[in-house]
């Protein structure tokens, strides 16, 4: 189940039962039914999986991960819509790692066929749906996520569409993931880190797993896909779960 920032009017601590502390000074205390359905409302959002996705990828090294991340939700049936963004810098990250050249059907590449449910943005249109708080992007995911664009989120500069989409979920209080790919780091990003997250994003630093052995890179990425999914209430079929 996916946990996202609750609304002021309704924070509460979830252990195991729901600890209402701060509705007892509320209006709505003096109204268990409302409470009740006031409460069952803002949960409904938690646990719904997100239908409308927001997945950009930047200048950082591993644009294989933001392959299988697309692929994968461009499978899922749960979700009906995904708007993509791809920086100029990534554009020529993924030239270079796999080998694909230009914006000219840049997703039939990345995904291996075309796509109705994947639409490509310009990063360069600050206008786009995915800018106004008013379209109703559910979550959105930064795979990779470059330092740089990191800094820009972290400190509310949006002069490109990613950063402004971005900004957006934070403003709207909705997931926003951050798959920072960058080593080592210094001060400055780590500061940056912590003030995304402090503002409502969570840090996903792109750290693939080990411990199910995978033999090839493509395995190592589309499991690191399938755990960042599963951190925004799509969990998938074919994710690795370990047993101990």
């Amino acid at each position: 189940m996916h946990l996202r920032r609750c609304p002021p009017q309704f924070q509460f601590t979830l252990t195991s039962h729901l600890c209402l502390d701060s509705l007892s000074s509320s209006p709505y205390a003096q109204n268990s039914a409302c409470v009740e359905r006031a409460l069952a409302r803002h949960l409904s959002e938690f646990v719904t999986p997100p239908q409308n996705l927001t997945v950009a990828t930047t200048g950082a090294s591993g644009a294989l991960f933001a392959r299988h991340l697309l692929q994968a939700v461009e499978r899922d049936s749960r979700v009906q819509t995904v708007n993509f963004i791809a920086s100029d810098s990534a554009l020529r990250v993924i030239a270079e790692e796999l080998g694909l050249r230009g914006r000219s059907n840049l997703l039939g590449q990345f995904i291996g066929h075309t796509s109705r449910k994947i639409r490509q943005q310009s990063n360069a249109d600050i206008g786009a749906n995915v800018a106004s708080g008013s379209y109703p992007a559910d979550a959105m995911i930064v795979i990779p996520c470059s330092v740089g664009t990191l800094a820009r989120i972290a400190n509310g500069s949006a002069s490109h569409l990613i950063e402004r989409a971005a900004d957006v979920c934070l403003k709207e209080e909705r997931p926003l993931v951050l798959c920072v790919r960058e080593t080592p780091l210094n001060k400055i990003h780590i500061r940056n880190m912590y003030r995304a997250a402090d503002a409502g994003a969570t840090i996903f630093p792109l750290i693939p797993a080990y411990y199910f052995r995978p033999a090839t890179l493509d395995q190592m990425a589309h499991e690191f896909a399938c755990r960042v999914l599963a951190h925004v209430a799509l969990p998938q079929p074919d994710a690795y779960r370990w047993k101990g």
